[in-house]
């Protein structure tokens, strides 16, 4: 059997596995769905560095990472990112996504293909950070040409202001005398409120912000959506104000979440702008969502060891924690 032959078995063995893993529901023509498409932290899995020069012994879990292809490894990690599978009550498909990460094009090349989604019709973004807008600027590789509507864009006014000075080209201008048009990703700006008392619409969803501390000198936010299933996601947080905390809380006036996606960044340390293991179980205690999955995790988190002892922990609890992996499907009526 000659290479290309090989080759093609190899991919479609891939698609298969993963379009038919037990894991992911068959997609129903009535819901929507979440679509993980990158579960890592900021560095992602595996990391270069472990490679590169390996310790004694060598990390376990970068190495893992490296076995097989990334489609169905589920210890390969890129940076966190969300896309919204949103069914409109007209029946139209949107497709919503939160954070333009560092590995846009790859998430886009990986996971749309796989999943057959179509385009982008809305991007949210969470703060201002390397990790959630790096990406911005490959946007245009999923836009037809330069003459179609620009896409709208949802940001706080500080990330506004940060965007407006890293990527002045990709926000709308008046041109000044010589400049020239440049080709460049079309996009829709716009500002939106950080107090979770408030709401925006991103093409017909209802979003609520969430204020949460990434570190005390940063604001990022998470957000709310859905009516009949209500989803969090909140990826990069040290300290959730008790604010935010009584909207997603069991105890609070609408009752426990059905999907809550949380920031976990190391297994066994301590970060002061990310929680970490420890800190993501007792918000989850606290809060007590009807699912909830971890994200942002480096390669302290081995995906199936520590799925395990999640099963374990969620029994003792009542609760139902697990891990995301990236191109993870989850079905939501919302």
């Amino acid at each position: 059997m000659g290479d290309s032959a090989e080759t093609d078995l190899l991919t479609n063995g891939v698609l298969k596995s993963v379009l038919l893993n037990e894991e992911e529901a068959e997609e129903d023509e009535e819901s929507s769905e979440l679509i993980i498409l990158g579960s890592g932290s900021s560095t992602g899995v595996p990391s270069p560095v472990c490679l590169l020069r390996p310790t004694d012994p060598p990390c376990h879990v970068c190495h893992k990472a490296m076995e097989g292809l990334p489609e169905i490894n589920k210890n390969y990690r890129c940076n966190p990112s969300l896309l919204i599978n949103y069914r409109h009550a007209d029946g139209t498909r949107r497709y919503i996504q939160i954070d333009a990460t560092k590995n846009f094009k790859e998430q886009v090349l990986r996971w749309f293909l796989i999943h057959k989604i179509p385009r982008l019709d809305a991007l949210i973004l969470t703060h201002d950070h390397a990790d959630a807008t790096l990406g911005l600027d490959d946007i245009r590789g999923v836009q037809n040409s330069n003459d179609i509507q620009p896409m709208p864009v949802f940001v706080s006014r500080n990330t506004m202001d940060s965007m407006l000075e890293r990527f002045p080209y990709l926000v709308e201008k008046k041109l000044k005398a010589g400049q020239e048009v440049r080709r460049v990703a079309q996009l829709d700006w716009h500002v939106i409120q950080t107090s979770c008392s408030t709401f925006f619409e991103a093409v017909g969803l209802e979003m609520v912000p969430l204020p949460v501390m990434h570190g005390e000198d940063c604001l990022s936010l998470g957000f709310l959506f859905g009516k009949t299933q209500r989803v969090a996601y909140i990826s990069d947080v040290s300290r959730i104000p008790e604010s935010t905390e009584r909207l997603i809380s069991a105890d609070g006036e609408w009752g426990p979440v059905d999907v809550l996606i949380l920031d976990s960044l190391y297994r066994y340390h301590t970060h002061n702008t990310h929680f970490c293991w420890e800190d993501s179980l007792a918000a989850v205690k606290r809060l007590r969502p009807k699912r909830a999955f971890f994200v942002g995790m480096t390669h302290e988190f081995d995906h199936e060891r520590d799925n395990l002892e999640l099963a374990e922990w969620s029994r003792r609890e009542n609760l139902d924690v697990q891990l995301a992996y990236d191109g993870m499907r989850i079905p939501v009526h919302i």
